[in-house]
């Protein structure tokens, strides 16, 4: 038997769908332009999928000392953090990340992604239990694949089914629940106030991942922990430097005394090479911005606004109330990949996501604003929005009454990712 008979279903599937303008899983940026803006198939095209939340991507002084380290210190390190990869700018970036939460300890991993692989599956052994909201990241689903504990799925955002699996549990066992503050393919946030008052009530130790929330929410950008007055009672918080920070990267902040042992045990820390010199101080400068100035957040959210009552007006169904993520809930998957390709036809890229990497099995096109689109680009989104969707039937007379969940489609592929999983990116 081959290998790769077991994904002959997905390759037959994945030939029959009407990919118009290109593969949407294979976009190429022939092009960057900035932080808005690129070339795709040989087309000027607005950005509304990057993530690029506050636009510091092509922020100077984050390009300045990338430059300045890349100059001095070279490519990369070439070895992980216990051995040759801790340089002076790893600490000094831990240290930021510190002082910028206000917490005794930070850790810098590779990727978000390993963030969460590696802190939930060092947390967590055999005889302890993980409580994960069934709509958790792909990351947190594969941080408990590679431990050893017991994991519980609780229904989304529900503090009442929380508190009722923490009840069949022993109190005398090690129980982790893992929150995310913004949940990336509806744009949902998390009622962390009420979910966290439950998990301490029961004396559970509480991990939230910020990845998406990070910039975005709290008086000083430190995500819906902040912004909802539950930073205190939070033992870990995990972000990435993927999204609001514009770079690569992910890391855990904690105040707990023993934090520094994860630095022996944590395997996903301690077997993978560490972050360049030039990414380590980009994403230095960037923590710094934030911390500072809420000019960028406070315009990431005039733009998130208009974009959301924009394409409410028009008639779409949203995922969520306003937030940086606009998922537009689109009825079958045909129609999901017409529109998307009917969008970078006419200059707009958006995320197209599919069952079972969204929730409740709808197709999504998925936008993410950035601090850098200005009015006029969002308007021109909407405008692209209102042409599409009325020439598919997805608004005006002709539209098509409610969403199909993905059973109802037989050409939906049949992802290798675990249900329930998350797909945006670590």
């Amino acid at each position: 038997m081959d290998l790769f008979d077991k994904f002959e279903p997905l390759l037959q599937a994945k030939a029959k769908l009407p990919f118009e303008d290109g593969d949407p899983f294979t976009v190429c940026m022939e092009k960057v332009i900035s932080q808005t803006e690129a070339i795709i198939n040989g087309r000027h095209t607005i950005l509304a999928g990057t993530n690029n939340y506050l636009g510091l991507t092509f922020d100077r002084t984050c390009i300045e000392a990338a430059h300045k380290a890349l100059d001095e210190q070279g490519t990369g390190t070439t070895g992980s953090r216990v051995l040759n990869g801790t340089y002076a700018g790893h600490r000094g970036l831990e240290e930021a990340l510190a002082e910028f939460y206000g917490t005794a300890h930070a850790m810098v991993f590779s990727t978000g992604y390993q963030a969460n692989l590696g802190m939930i599956s060092t947390l967590c052994g055999p005889k302890d239990f993980l409580l994960i909201d069934a709509d958790s990241h792909a990351s947190i689903y594969d941080g408990c694949k590679m431990g050893d504990a017991t994991v519980v799925r609780f229904r989304h955002n529900d503090a009442n089914d929380l508190d009722k699996r923490l009840r069949r549990i022993d109190s005398s066992a090690g129980r982790l629940v893992v929150l995310e503050g913004l949940y990336s393919m509806l744009g949902d946030r998390a009622p962390l106030k009420e979910l966290v008052a439950v998990a301490k009530a029961h004396g559970a130790s509480v991990l939230v991942d910020e990845a998406h929330s990070l910039g975005v929410y709290g008086a000083t950008g430190r995500g819906v922990s902040q912004e909802d007055g539950v930073e205190d009672q939070v033992d870990f918080i995990v972000g990435t430097f993927s999204k609001s920070v514009g770079t690569i990267g992910g890391f855990c902040v904690s105040n707990h005394p023993k934090f520094e042992v994860m630095r022996l045990v944590c395997r996903p820390y301690l077997f993978t090479a560490s972050l360049p010199p030039s990414v380590v101080a980009s994403a230095t400068a960037a923590v710094k911005i934030m911390g500072r100035s809420p000019k960028l957040r406070e315009q990431l959210w005039r733009n998130a606004r208009q974009l959301h009552d924009g394409l409410e007006k028009l008639g779409f169904s949203l995922g969520a109330p306003v937030s940086p993520i606009s998922a537009v809930k689109i009825s079958d998957q045909a129609t999901a990949m017409r529109f998307w390709a009917g969008l970078l036809q006419a200059g707009v890229y958006v995320n197209l996501a599919f069952p079972p990497a969204t929730p409740q099995g709808i197709y999504l096109l998925r936008c993410s604003l950035s601090a850098a689109h200005t009015p006029e680009q969002i308007d021109f989104m909407l405008d692209k929005f209102k042409e599409v969707g009325l020439a598919l039937g997805e608004i005006g007379p002709n539209r098509v009454s409610e969403t199909r969940p993905a059973g109802a489609d037989a050409r939906t592929i049949a992802s290798p990712l675990a249900a329930g999983a998350a797909a945006a990116t670590g």
